[in-house]
């Protein structure tokens, strides 16, 4: 809200009630992890807009502990793929849906409701250039966040980052300083930093005095149960896809270090700082740590970057430098510098 006076939030406010006239509102992101935490922020923004708005959030079941907790919303609707989903979205009466996805599924979804829509416009073509012709027509680096408020006429986001809800009965852990949390899944190949390298990377934080915590979800097991039998001293903290206990295992660190994944905007929801390392993505895509202290480490020396806008499943070079150049020695000392600069 820099530059903005309590008279001009005050008639914007009006403006914007002027505009927008509703009562019950939906909302949805039907996926992954990382895309609806990042919803939480323009959530807040809407309760904001108008406090007296019914808002209901739909997703898909595997997502709903993202956001059940979130008390900017009245109840989390788990999407389905039939008719009788969409029958009943019906009955709900909506004023107003506002789509963060603007997808086949999602289009599909409202079609149907009598409902004013509102759909996210996806810098599609800016993206297509950038991975395939390296033309980088993104005049700055916007956070998806941004992007989701541009869908609501006059939104404005707060200086605040996404959230993540704990029941009211939950009690925070304990925060360890020489605890290092290292989060190594990520969906794609290109996404992940090599396991090598994590291995070696969590055996020199060992060697300083720290502490390391694997954390992560199903997927994520196997490597975790790998990097457990190579990090000497190391704790297994990979859940089968709890993500309550994910969450408070990351409050228990100092700092987490990651991919750019969905345990990122999870430990940026919960205010952890984080150390991310990208590979085949870059920040003009809009996934980076959102209002949080933290650390992006990734190589722009490259012309091949990015190779993709969500990742794949190899190098397409056969070099994959995006991450080999990032050695563990360089991530180690700029993790240390980070921690240090943020006691």
């Amino acid at each position: 809200m820099h530059g903005i006076d309590k008279l001009d939030l005050f008639l914007l406010k009006i403006m914007r009630l002027k505009t927008i006239k509703a009562n019950k509102v939906l909302v949805i992101r039907l996926s992954s992890l990382g895309d609806v935490l990042l919803t939480t922020p323009v959530l807040r923004a809407l309760k904001d807009m108008d406090p007296g708005w019914i808002i209901d959030f739909c997703t898909k079941p595997g997502f709903t502990e993202t956001i059940k907790f979130n008390p900017n919303i009245r109840k989390v609707i788990e999407y389905q793929d039939n008719t009788d989903f969409t029958d009943t979205l019906v009955r709900e009466n909506y004023d107003l849906v506002i789509d963060l996805h603007n997808n086949f599924r999602s289009r599909r979804l409202v079609k149907n409701l009598s409902a004013k829509i509102l759909k996210i416009s996806k810098p599609t073509v800016k993206k297509f250039l950038l991975v395939n012709l390296k033309i980088n027509l993104f005049k700055k680096v916007r956070s998806i966040p941004g992007i989701y408020a541009d869908t609501i006429p006059g939104l404005m986001l707060d200086n605040k980052g996404p959230e993540f809800f704990f029941n009211q009965d939950f009690i925070p852990p304990h925060k360890d300083n020489r605890v290092m949390g290292i989060c190594p899944g990520s969906k794609h190949f290109t996404k992940m930093y090599p396991v090598e390298y994590f291995a070696e990377l969590g055996n020199k934080l060992v060697e300083r005095g720290f502490k390391v915590n694997l954390l992560g979800g199903r997927d994520d097991m196997p490597v975790c149960r790998l990097l457990n039998e190579q990090i000497k001293g190391s704790v297994n903290k990979c859940t089968d896809n709890d993500l309550i206990k994910t969450a408070e295992n990351i409050l228990e660190c100092r700092a987490v270090i990651c991919n750019d994944s969905g345990l990122m905007h999870l430990a940026s929801a919960l205010t952890v700082p984080v150390v991310a390392i990208f590979g085949s993505t870059v920040k003009e895509f809009g996934f980076f740590p959102y209002k949080v202290k933290n650390l992006v480490l990734e190589n722009n020396s490259l012309s091949c970057r990015p190779c993709s806008h969500i990742g794949r499943s190899d190098c397409p070079k056969k070099h994959f430098n995006c991450m080999k150049q990032i050695t563990p020695e360089i991530v180690l000392e700029q993790t240390l510098k980070f921690v240090k600069g943020n006691e």
